[in-house]
């Protein structure tokens, strides 16, 4: 595919204009001001649009796309005890594969081409991301409230088989990773019981819910004397690469024990704002050189998967923290959602438009009123623009949107079943 006469926000995240993308099978081959030579099959007319890398959600639970809207007004803890966990009791294979193809939809709609999820019943989460062409790191997340041997639990189990059995699937669109879900949900043998197991492997990643919440931070120092991130350090389960979610309270020894083991950070704003857990110090994070991803959440704590949304909030929740305008730029908020998620998931070859690496690539329409005028085109993407705002999102080369058009997934069929699956859910409550 070629786009022609476009908008490109290159590598170094500087615009380019004017300028012309070929991509090839699953790869961009090409960016420069010149037409390049050869045949590169469709041509996309690029007036008045930009190119950019597609986004990269860090910490979700697609799944719960079925529970948007359910549990509201209520915080943290009492959210997921009295709501969440009593609808989960009642899921099943069928309603995790349509809640997860729907958060797949909205996903590709609003331009996020890769996830990293952590839920169960996690082989039909993989058909779901599979069918939709997108990409994703699924991890099985482990909890462990009985004090059970980590190796005869039944999610260990199907945590190990679904990283022989999927790892690298879809040509590598999907990759597994490890989870211990939280400090507070398991004890110290799961988790180095975990930490032992993904380090014999090595190739994966891990992710972990850190210290979301102020009571989550300070119950884990009363039992063990140490907060969240000293604790799973100590365990081993940042002796390989990790990604921890929140880090609403992180303190200034946390984010050097992340900074030391390559741990990144994916800040969910809206979610934590929406819980009243708080704000993450990500502008520190960033000062202390930690690497900064974004995520969403899941839809039923935050309710949407709108990335423009995410950025937004991300840069005005830490400048109005710290009372300071200048904490947090644009720039950093963009390479946090393409880059520094990319990153985290260990996909080298995407988070940024570059010859050679995966065609992961977003269309975004600035004839909109609220694009003009242009004093500054990376500010208005970040301040300005929405996620209704993308025109077509591309994974590995194939396009999965276009114009208001799902091209891998059956949207009517997807938001019935989808429906129905809660519907059914509610009914047995």
């Amino acid at each position: 595919m070629l786009f022609k006469n476009i908008y490109v926000l290159d590598e170094n995240l500087e615009i380019q204009k004017d300028a012309f993308v070929a991509t090839k099978e699953d790869r961009t081959v090409y960016i420069g001001a010149q037409r390049p030579e050869g045949d590169f099959g469709r041509e996309y007319d690029g007036r008045g649009k930009l190119l950019m890398s597609g986004f990269v959600n860090a910490h979700a639970h697609s799944p719960m796309a079925l529970m948007r809207g359910y549990g509201e007004n209520l915080k943290l803890q009492d959210w997921l005890t009295k709501k969440i966990f009593p609808f989960e009791d009642h899921l099943n294979h069928n309603a995790v594969y349509w809640g997860t193809l729907l958060a797949m939809a909205e996903s590709i709609q609003y331009g996020i081409v890769s996830t990293s999820d952590m839920y169960y019943f996690c082989d039909d989460m993989v058909r779901a991301v599979a069918d939709a062409g997108a990409k994703a790191n699924i991890s099985r997340s482990l909890t462990n409230f009985t004090g059970e041997k980590a190796e005869s639990m039944t999610s260990f189990r199907e945590m190990k088989d679904l990283y022989q059995n999927c790892h690298n699937a879809e040509h590598g669109r999907i990759k597994i990773d490890m989870s211990l879900h939280a400090e507070y949900t398991s004890d110290l043998q799961t988790a180095t019981a975990l930490a032992d197991y993904a380090k014999s492997i090595g190739d994966t990643v891990m992710h972990i819910h850190v210290s979301e919440t102020g009571s989550e931070h300070m119950e884990c120092i009363q039992r063990h004397g140490m907060t969240p991130a000293a604790y799973l350090q100590k365990a081993g389960l940042f002796d390989v690469p990790a990604l921890a979610a929140h880090c609403v309270y992180s303190t200034d020894e946390d984010i050097e024990i992340f900074r030391e083991k390559g741990v990144t950070v994916a800040t969910n704003p809206i979610s934590n704002m929406k819980l009243a857990s708080g704000i993450c110090d990500a502008a520190k994070i960033i000062r202390q050189g930690v690497n900064l991803a974004i995520g969403t959440d899941s839809v039923a704590s935050n309710n949407s998967l709108d990335f423009f949304e995410e950025m937004k909030v991300l840069a005005i929740g830490n400048k109005v923290s710290v009372s300071d305008p200048e904490v947090m730029t644009p720039l950093q908020v963009l390479y946090a959602a393409t880059k520094g998620g990319a990153k985290a998931q260990g996909r080298e070859d995407t988070g940024c438009m570059k010859v050679g690496n995966k065609a992961d690539l977003i269309v975004v329409d600035l004839s909109g009123p609220e694009m003009h005028p242009v004093h500054n085109l990376i500010h208005n993407l970040v301040y300005s623009c929405s996620g209704k705002s993308v025109l077509l999102t591309m994974a590995d080369g194939k396009v999965l949107f276009e114009n208001g058009e799902f091209l891998t997934i059956d949207i009517e069929k997807t938001i019935f079943e989808a429906e129905q699956a809660t519907e059914n859910i509610l009914r047995e409550l």
